[in-house]
């Protein structure tokens, strides 16, 4: 697998991550490595990635987001 393609969010509030992570995902990302301090991202990260069927991982300082 090739390395994550890492978004960096941090000091964005929601729902700048989820928007991001999405633009990383729909130019062909594989992986997303997702750095965010908006406490409200876990919540918004992971209903991204549920409805998407996506596979999320809590890492440190962000998620990792894979397809």
């Amino acid at each position: 697998m090739d390395d994550p393609t890492r978004v960096d969010a941090r000091g964005l509030r929601c729902p700048w991550p989820v928007l991001r992570l999405d633009r990383a995902l729909r130019d062909g990302a594989a992986a997303v490595d997702l750095l965010s301090d908006d406490p409200a991202a876990a919540g918004e990260v992971a209903a991204y990635a549920r409805e998407r069927g996506l596979v999320l991982a809590v890492i440190a300082g962000g998620f990792m987001v894979t397809r």
